[in-house]
């Protein structure tokens, strides 16, 4: 009797081994991750492929999160000439009546942009990000107009500004994924790091009272790689905060929302990072607006044009896996002019073994304005020239 006891057992154990192999493989290190948080996402920057996620669309307060879109519409006021680093910023009543973190600004008080941008990357500054909102857009409900024209242009469609900085308000909302969307769009702008990844600085320093900045992203300093990007904490966020680090050429973007304490949240950030980095490596091909090719226009004042990637392009790999055998094609599906400076004229594909791996369109790198008949007649003449030598 219990020789049979024993056989019944043995068999029922082979069947469940047999069974079990056929069970969804789960990788134990993911188990574990963002287990104390409301929301969470891991994405590589260079392809936007999430590597783990949890309720990554599930809207929720973000706190001072929000200034990660802040800066992204300083950037981009920068790189157009709309506003230069050196530029004072004059700081008005409203500005100057901000609560929570601040740099203390007082009304009529000016500081550079570039400071500005050290007191909201680093001391999370609410004035600062008002006092810029309204140099830039002339109000701040202006500014957040311009923010929530750029969630329409990013693709968030979780995602709702009522301020510039994240002070609680209605109406203002954002989901793990959409932070991780807009972080990828910010860390285009290189430049951006210069701030987001000090650990500790000085405002007014000529001053009688110098202010000590301290990051409140404290994972700067001891996380290796990480260079930003930005906090968050009220009580009805809790504690958030979207990290990026890299390492070699592989960059990731970590976002963990309502965690119960900072020291948790800083935890859960680490884990995130160290599984990318232990699982996963990428290799960037162009960066966000990179000449990518040189390539000819009919009917234009200049014969040729450059194309630019309009985000970063790479490629995804396993750990210990070699960038071998890619292919890369360029479409191009505008050839005359006329051509306005950020058009799509095209775009570009990497495949491997015949399967698209990415694409991203290429926009013109300059104006071309069609030739008109004396154009063509010069152009013409210069052939001919050229010819007969």
């Amino acid at each position: 009797m219990a020789r049979i006891r024993l056989r019944m057992f043995f068999s029922f154990f082979v069947i469940l081994a047999m069974f079990s192999m056929y069970l969804p493989q789960v990788n134990a290190s993911e188990v574990s991750l963002a287990k104390q948080s409301q929301a969470a996402v891991l994405m590589d920057v260079a392809t936007g492929t999430v590597l783990f996620e949890k309720e990554s669309h599930k809207h929720l307060p973000i706190a001072s999160v929000t200034k990660i879109m802040t800066m992204l519409l300083v950037m981009e006021a920068v790189d157009t000439g709309k506003i230069k680093l050196s530029d004072k910023i004059r700081t008005s009543e409203h500005a100057a009546s901000m609560g929570g973190s601040q740099i203390y600004l007082e009304p009529g008080e000016e500081m550079t942009l570039n400071d500005m941008l050290k007191g909201i990357a680093i001391g999370s500054a609410n004035d600062a990000c008002v006092a810029v909102a309204e140099r830039i857009a002339g109000t701040e409900e202006a500014f957040v107009a311009m923010m929530n024209k750029k969630v329409q242009e990013l693709g968030m469609k979780d995602t709702h500004f009522a301020n510039t900085n994240g002070l609680p308000a209605n109406d203002h909302y954002s989901s793990a994924y959409d932070i991780a969307i807009m972080s990828r769009a910010l860390l285009q702008h290189e430049k951006i790091t210069h701030w987001t990844s000090v650990y500790s600085d000085y405002l007014r320093k000529d001053s009688e009272k110098p202010l000590w900045l301290v990051n409140t992203n404290k994972l700067v300093k001891f996380y290796p790689g990480m260079d930003g990007l930005k906090t968050g904490f009220t009580a009805e966020a809790k504690y958030c905060l979207a990290a990026t680090a890299k390492r070699d050429q592989f960059r990731v973007v970590a976002v963990v929302l309502g965690a119960p304490t900072s020291p948790i949240r800083n935890q859960q950030i680490t884990q995130l990072m160290d599984f990318a980095f232990s699982q996963y490596h990428s290799q960037l091909i162009y960066k966000a607006n990179q000449v990518v090719e040189k390539v000819k226009i009919s009917k234009g004042k200049q014969d040729s044009i450059e194309l630019v990637a309009e985000k970063p392009l790479g490629v995804l790999m396993k750990k210990g896996e070699q960038l071998t055998g890619i292919q890369k094609q360029v479409v191009v599906t505008v050839q005359k002019a006329p051509v306005h400076k950020g058009q799509v004229i095209g775009y570009i594909t990497i495949a491997k073994d015949g399967k698209e791996l990415g694409r991203v369109n290429l926009l013109a790198n300059q104006e071309i304005e069609k030739a008109n008949l004396w154009d063509m007649v010069k152009r013409t003449f210069r052939g001919v020239v050229f010819f007969g030598r």
